[in-house]
């Protein structure tokens, strides 16, 4: 199979991990040799229940003997659709409690792109340097790295980007602006946090000229990082939330959230504004609810706060400078990237899973499931230190 997998099935990179899958429960991961892997990725922190959950395939599997795909997007009343709709909204204030469910994290920020162009009338979209937002190319066009654009160029006119917690960039947000996009919390650049207020003082400023802000919660939302949503951890409430990756349970999932009052305006001049086929699918919409009630009813959401004071207790060594991030969205930092690299195969191994970021090489990705034991964590961290030790 690995010979066909090279030959037949697209690739992504140069050298996949090119671990041939035998089936997957909890946080480990098995391939056909049987040899057992510790997961401390989550699917790049989508299995946020890890693998194979239960309640999660309870109701995969009762969906599927209900019924599958029946219609586009919005149109018939779908019990899975509007249920999990409800149960997000739930979370939220209530000037956000209009759900638009996608395929992915990447289609919610089209949308939500769209959306901000549509309340404004205005096209300026300003993004941050070293952002990444998705790989479809509206997405493209607000992820601020060129290396990762420039091959696909002409992307979408009229975007500008600012420095990621620079304050004084923010009169470049003008009455010309539609929207500011941010990540909450910078995944592919280091997993970089927002710092003294920058959060609050972009929405201020949006607030002035009469812009929109949209937050990127594809992976710091859904409990990872120690609140429901990562915005909680920073004192504001952006107008649009865009979110993914966990929010399926290990699902194809996601769903830009905003107003009633701003939603609406998607149904008409023009109508069908935002359509999708498969969207909301309810066999997916069965799953996504699932998982969120079980993050919401088994206090995962703390204890994903919990779980990184130990992750930070016990990855003590001196190859580690720092590690960024909140919850169980953590990145250990190297010296070089090379050493990231050579730490991230040891651990492949001796069967732990880590990975890459997108744009930060010397770090290395942590980000396990928010159902991951504090003995899996030990195990884990274990592994990694011993690695470490064994490159060094």
């Amino acid at each position: 199979m690995k010979e066909d997998f090279f030959k037949y099935q697209a690739q992504t990179s140069p050298h996949p991990l090119a671990i041939e899958i035998s089936h997957a429960n909890g946080s480990y991961i098995y391939d056909t040799s049987n040899k057992k892997y510790l997961d401390f990725v989550a699917g790049v922190s989508a299995n946020s229940l890890g693998h194979n959950h239960p309640k999660v395939s309870e109701a995969i599997k009762n969906q599927v003997d209900t019924y599958t795909h029946v219609m586009v997007y919005g149109e018939f009343i779908q019990k899975p659709q509007v249920g999990l709709c409800k149960l997000l909204a739930s979370t939220l204030p209530n000037e956000l409690q209009s759900v638009y469910i996608t395929n992915s994290g990447t289609e919610a920020t089209e949308g939500a792109l769209k959306l901000a162009k549509r309340v404004t009338n205005r096209a300026e979209i300003i993004a941050a340097k070293n952002s990444y937002h998705g790989n479809t190319q509206g997405s493209m066009s607000v992820s601020g790295v060129e290396k990762q654009n420039a091959a696909f160029r002409p992307l979408i006119p009229g975007i500008k980007f600012i420095e990621f917690n620079n304050s004084i960039e923010l009169n470049k947000i003008s009455e010309k602006t539609a929207a500011v996009i941010l990540e909450t919390i910078q995944g592919g650049a280091g997993f970089i946090e927002p710092k003294n207020d920058y959060l609050l003082k972009v929405k201020q400023r949006c607030k002035e000229v009469g812009a929109l802000l949209i937050l990127d919660e594809i992976q710091t939302g859904i409990g990872r990082t120690g609140k429901f949503w990562g915005f909680e951890n920073y004192n504001v409430i952006p107008d649009i939330i865009i979110t993914g990756k966990g929010l399926g349970g290990g699902m194809p999932t996601g769903a830009f959230i905003a107003s009633y009052e701003h939603m609406t305006l998607l149904k008409d001049n023009p109508k069908l504004g935002h359509i999708s086929t498969f969207a909301g699918h309810p066999v997916i919409a069965a799953a996504a609810h699932a998982a969120v009630t079980e993050i919401l009813d088994k206090n995962l959401i703390s204890e994903s706060k919990r779980k990184e004071n130990i992750i930070r207790k016990k990855l003590q060594h001196s190859a580690i400078k720092e590690i960024r991030g909140k919850g169980l969205m953590l990145a250990a930092i190297v010296e070089t990237p090379e050493l990231a690299s050579k730490i991230i195969f040891k651990c492949l191994e001796k069967g732990l899973i880590l990975f890459f970021l997108l744009f930060e090489g010397r770090a290395i990705r942590i980000t396990p499931p928010l159902t991951i034991s504090d003995e899996e964590l030990d195990a884990g961290c274990n592994i990694l230190l011993e690695a470490i030790k064994e490159v060094l």
